[in-house]
């Protein structure tokens, strides 16, 4: 994620739209995109999508967000996703992750929750991140200086570049990426960066 630096999140009104834009993203240079279980028939989505590769070979890392229960969880695992992600702090979901050896960023607001997702996995989703702006992922970067954050929910794809600026590992994007091919694939390449050694730490339970 952290080499990608731009995490698409999809929030699709079914499995062959989810599968659509995928395909789209991983031909346009994204290796690493975020179904949602908000999407119809996810499981399906994600298992439709797992097996592709990017556009230079390598395999696909389709996660899955808004994860919250066990059973979600564990219907995302058995679908094929590379990781789990969460709004907030689910237990319930760290456990089975914990359990299955999968990587699971888990979502928080509160320095407390971060926190305890840092401690857990090296990486926190901070949602709703434009609550906070920039200025709050400074400043958790000044006490979790080696946290990897992903801030997530109402960015804007012309402010990534102020919120990784500010020490964000990578952004989650919901929505604006463009849909023409070779404007998306400017996006990527403008992001990307070689694999660093924060993008090993959050693959470290992987």
């Amino acid at each position: 994620m952290s080499a990608q630096r731009l995490l698409p999140v999809l929030r699709d009104a079914g499995a062959d739209e989810a599968v659509r834009r995928t395909t789209g993203l991983l031909a346009a240079g994204c290796r690493v995109v975020e179904l949602t279980t908000s999407t119809p028939r996810w499981a399906e989505a994600v298992a439709r999508t797992a097996p592709l590769t990017d556009a230079h070979g390598r395999a696909a890392l389709i996660g899955v967000g808004t994860v919250t229960t066990a059973a979600q969880a564990g219907a995302a695992l058995d679908a094929g996703a590379a990781f789990l992600i969460s709004p907030y702090p689910a237990r319930e979901v760290r456990a089975v992750a914990d359990r299955r050896g999968a990587v699971f960023v888990e979502g928080g607001f509160t320095p407390g929750e971060i926190a305890s997702a840092v401690r857990s996995a090296g990486a926190a989703k901070v949602f709703p991140a434009h609550v906070g702006g920039p200025q709050f992922i400074r400043s958790l970067k000044a006490v979790l200086p080696e946290g990897l954050f992903i801030p997530t929910g109402g960015i804007r794809p012309a402010e990534i570049r102020e919120w990784l600026d500010a020490g964000a590992a990578a952004v989650g994007i919901g929505s604006g990426l463009p849909d023409d091919p070779a404007e998306l694939a400017a996006v990527f390449a403008a992001l990307a960066r070689p694999c660093c050694t924060g993008c090993a730490a959050v693959g470290r339970r992987g």
